[in-house]
């Protein structure tokens, strides 16, 4: 669209002098910020900075449309977008780069991101309920991979079309969540970064749904040292997505350029975007041109290194600060006096936050230095190596900037030194360690998954129940049994999928489902896993309790990045701030062929450690497992059998209260000479086994695991080890993959190793893809032969005369 046409026919945004030079204010602010946070990193306070500096003004102008209850889903270059807003103090930007510990020094990390990734608490940390959206601006917590933080602008959209389009969400209880879907949610990214397929993905999405999503593009042609010639088409990513532009007859996607110099008509662009997205949902991409980056990409590096002297010159002219400057001097709303003390006392602001962020750091730290320093002091003087006690004491004062790790280490080298003495103040010594892991793994490391009232550990088990003579019926039904209920009783559950709504997805678990509760609970989406997972994401953060399938497990690895860069980290990296209770419903293991069949639990499990992955071994399970889930504020991920849905199960009659407990592992077969660890469509194959396995006189005793993540939490495996002295650990993946994973549970989390008489066995699949037809999966994956053949080894080499050798 010609932006030049739009804005001399629509600038009638009225700004006040006072407004427009408290955004001056505010531009400059955020400058001295960047300026000074650079110098901090390289005087050796702090690791490393990233900076918003060259994007002020842009920035001022988008807070300008920016209402509470909005959500913004950015990137590391928006500080004086959250200055703008009020969302972060310059105090509590210095705290971040200084990496300060505390969630009440920096509340959107609690010092474990670098500085300028912003986010909001939005969670109770006792109870795990959302507080108040609409009372606030909010921001989902940033991350640091490109274009990472677009896939959740799709869920952020989303929910307002949800808040907005159905009706049962406009009960004054979820007033909290959503005016009723006026909500905008705005993403920052970079142009460089518009290359990804995130960005891409996202784009068309926005254009299919019809969502209120302002996708800012900040344009400085670089992305770091690489010109747009070498990663946008056209040189231009508006000209490239001109396609999308919504016609008079087509829906699709509202594109504005604007300079982003321009603090008038940037200004006025936001406002008409605004207005469009808010009141008729459209989406909007607002290309913002022309902006420079003055320090260059971050402290890593320096910009002169691959910007000409004429692009440089360039940058220093059309600097947005610069260009606003001379428009407030051109139209008479300031003096250059005026604004010399307006940029003279911003930079005084800033230092003044600076230095009270650094005093507030450095006294937690030298309080707690200080403590130390004099409880080593007190060994040295019981000790016979004094001497060498006070050496490490010298070395420890001697050490500049000094921080945790320094004491802990001096405390450390003074216990070892002091090895077998025994003397009161060794004893407070090894209380200090002891205090201070307990504590520095509540800064470091909690909350990986949720601490809350309503964690998923903490939801009680109700076991199915049944009545007697019940006629059993396919597996898919007992979900879909299960999904109808789940719909009915909660209007925040929504399930969106390839294939889901109008066929009830590939196995029929929504069968009909979408005829009955809508197409806006039940919704087919096109072929687009990270922004299904994004869409998911976003909506679960505002409240809402997505059920967002991948069709195949093999899929997963589509949306893989976002799962872990965004979801799995969420509340860690938030420190307990953000909560995304997303669901993941999708189905793996046997079935046909390399890209249908697969079980890359291994590759989940390494990647995905923050998201619970319950792997149930039929279909009652998996129900459970959703009724858990959904009483829950963590997020998980469930793998389906895919060769059990039209296995026979009976339907519990209690289908809306019966849970499945995550962490405690079933005993499905009682047995005396061997353990059988499994999960899955393997535990069918394994009670298999072990019948013919009987025969022989063989008793084996198999156990479901039933969740992977978290596993056996109350360590019951190690009770059958116990007893039966040998264990096999069987499932699908690749040799080493989860089979590798649960023996390192077992033996060494639980101590299993001591009890054994035998050498543990593992039973994987073949280390290549499953291949194609029965015998296919017979040969590439584990079967009743090669749990038989296993089993009977084991017990050969334990009593040979009885067991005598089968194939030679």
């Amino acid at each position: 669209m010609d932006s030049t046409k739009i804005y001399q026919e629509n600038l009638t945004h009225k700004l006040s002098v006072d407004e427009i030079l408290d955004d001056y204010r505010i531009a400059w602010e955020s400058r001295h910020a960047s300026l000074i946070g650079r110098k901090e990193v390289f005087m050796g306070k702090a690791k490393f900075g990233v900076f918003g500096d060259g994007k002020e003004v842009a920035q001022i102008a988008m807070a300008k449309s920016f209402r509470k209850g909005d959500f913004r889903s950015g990137y590391y270059r928006d500080q004086t977008l959250m200055f703008a807003l009020g969302e972060v103090s310059i105090q509590q930007f210095f705290a971040q780069l200084y990496a300060h510990a505390t969630v009440e020094a920096d509340p959107s990390s609690g010092g474990r991101m670098m500085n300028s990734h912003f986010g909001s608490r939005m969670v109770d940390m006792k109870s795990g309920e959302f507080l108040s959206q609409t009372d606030a601006y909010n921001s989902g917590s940033d991350l640091s991979p490109t274009a990472g933080q677009i896939p959740r602008a799709v869920g952020f959209a989303y929910a307002s079309k949800l808040y907005r389009e159905n009706k049962a969400l406009h009960d004054q209880k979820y007033e909290k969540f959503s005016h009723q879907g006026r909500e905008v949610a705005f993403a920052t990214i970079g142009d460089a970064a518009t290359s990804e397929g995130m960005f891409l993905e996202t784009v068309n999405a926005a254009g299919v749904l019809q969502i209120p999503l302002i996708l800012s593009v900040w344009d400085d042609d670089f992305g770091i040292s690489v010109p747009k010639e070498y990663h946008t088409t056209k040189l231009s990513i508006s000209e490239a997505l001109s396609g999308f532009q919504r016609t008079e007859n087509e829906p699709g996607v509202e594109i504005f350029r604007v300079k982003g110099w321009d603090y008038e008509k940037l200004c006025e662009a936001y406002r008409l975007a605004a207005d469009l997205a808010r009141e008729e949902h459209v989406p909007v991409l607002m290309h913002v041109e022309d902006l420079t980056q003055p320090q260059g990409h971050s402290t890593s590096g320096s910009h002169e290194r691959y910007k000409t002297k004429e692009r440089l010159a360039w940058e220093r002219e059309f600097d947005c600060n610069v260009k606003m400057r001379e428009w407030i001097l051109k139209n008479g709303f300031a003096t250059q006096e005026d604004l010399d003390n307006i940029e003279q006392q911003a930079l005084k602001t800033v230092k003044k936050a600076k230095d009270n962020a650094w005093k507030a750091y450095r006294k937690e730290l030298d309080a707690e230095l200080k403590h130390v320093s004099e409880l080593i002091l007190n060994v040295a003087r019981q000790s016979p190596q004094e001497d060498r006690i006070k050496n490490i004491h010298q070395e420890l004062k001697k050490t500049l900037g000094p921080i945790r790790l320094d004491g802990v280490k001096a405390v450390k080298k003074t216990l070892r030194v002091t090895a077998g003495e025994s003397n009161a103040e060794r004893e407070k010594l090894i209380s200090w360690l002891k205090q201070s892991e307990k504590d520095n793994f509540d800064r470091f490391n909690a909350h990986l998954y949720s601490e809350t009232d309503s964690a998923a550990l903490q939801v009680k088990e109700v076991k199915p129940e049944f009545t007697e003579g019940q006629k059993p019926v396919d597996g898919r039904e007992v979900l879909q049994a299960c999904f109808d209920h789940i719909l009915k009783r909660d209007p925040r559950v929504f399930a969106i999928g390839e294939d889901v709504g109008k066929i009830g997805d590939v196995n029929q678990g929504f069968a009909g489902l979408q005829e009955k509760h809508g197409e806006l609970r039940v919704t087919d989406t096109g072929i687009r896993e990270t922004t299904i997972i994004g869409q998911g994401i976003g909506s679960a953060i505002r409240g809402l309790r997505p059920i967002t399938e991948i069709q195949y497990l093999d899929y997963i690895f589509y949306a893989l990045a976002t799962l872990t860069d965004d979801l799995a980290s969420l509340r860690y990296r938030t420190r307990g701030g953000q909560a995304a209770p997303l669901i993941i419903r999708t189905r793996g293991h046997r079935l046909e062929g390399i890209w249908h069949s697969g079980s890359p639990i291994g590759s989940i499990l390494h990647s995905l450690r923050g998201i619970y992955l319950l792997v149930p071994r039929n279909m009652v399970q998996a129900a459970g497992f959703y009724n858990t889930m959904l009483q829950s504020d963590d997020p998980a991920i469930i793998i389906e059998c895919l060769n059990g849905y039209r296995l026979k199960e009976k339907i519990p009659t209690n289908l809306d209260e019966f849970t499945v407990p995550l962490g405690q592992p079933e005993v499905i077969r009682e047995g005396e000479d061997i353990t059988i660890v499994t999960y899955g469509s393997m535990c069918r194959v394994v009670m298999q086994a072990a019948e013919q396995l009987s025969g022989f006189g063989i008793s084996c005793e198999v156990i479901d695991v039933q969740t992977l993540l978290p596993f056996d939490v109350n360590h019951t495996i190690v009770e059958s080890v116990k007893k039966t002295n040998r264990v096999i650990f069987a499932d699908e993946d690749v040799p080493g993959g989860a089979s590798a994973y649960m023996m390192q549970q077992v033996l060494e989390e639980q101590g299993a190793y001591q009890y054994l008489d035998s050498a543990p066995r593992t039973i994987s699949a073949a280390p290549n893809r499953p291949a194609y037809g029965s015998d296919g999966d017979y040969f590439t994956k584990p079967n009743q032969e090669d749990v038989f053949d296993t089993a009977y080894q084991l017990m050969a080499e334990f009593d040979p005369v009885r067991f005598k050798e089968l194939y030679d």
